[in-house]
């Protein structure tokens, strides 16, 4: 199992949590649905870390890879007039990952986090361990006390 930023994280809170490796093939660019398909799992309990600016402040949001961000409900959920999708380069500063690798958990700064309220519909969830063809399946709950997020109707079909 690959040792990531997200993993040195979630041992130091305690966290249980389940590793999860597959081979990314380099052509393909949506990395949520590749792991899904890869890991055998329900697309909808993988989700994709998205790097958004809000009013001028990097927010992290956690949605489903089967879904879209609304950027307007992300806004709101966080006090903002307005978001939109950072800069790819600002958001892997910012992170210590490669897009396609964001992990929610272990990022070089504590951002704003915001998780979508459909991932209280499992009992475990998929994301980025920190790098492409690696994923963490944990609780819900373990994922907003591993990256401080707060819940909110995020996602859109």
């Amino acid at each position: 199992m690959p040792t990531t930023p997200a993993t040195v994280a979630l041992d130091a809170l305690g966290i249980r949590y389940t590793a999860h490796e597959y081979t990314h093939e380099s052509s393909v660019t949506a990395f949520g649905l590749e792991a899904a398909t890869a890991l055998g799992v329900e697309p909808e309990r993988v989700f994709k870390t998205l790097m958004t600016d809000a009013d001028g402040a990097l927010v992290v949001a956690i949605v489903p890879v089967t879904g879209k961000l609304d950027l307007k409900a992300l806004a709101s959920a966080v006090g903002a007039k307005k978001a939109a999708m950072a800069d790819a380069s600002l958001a892997e500063r910012k992170t210590g990952y490669v897009v396609g690798g964001i992990s929610p958990i272990g990022q070089k700064a504590r951002l704003v986090t915001v998780l979508d309220e459909t991932a209280e519909l499992f009992d475990t969830v998929f994301v980025s361990g920190g790098r492409r063809g690696f994923d963490i399946e944990l609780s819900p709950s373990d994922l907003l006390r591993a990256t401080d997020a707060r819940l909110a109707p995020i996602a859109r079909g």
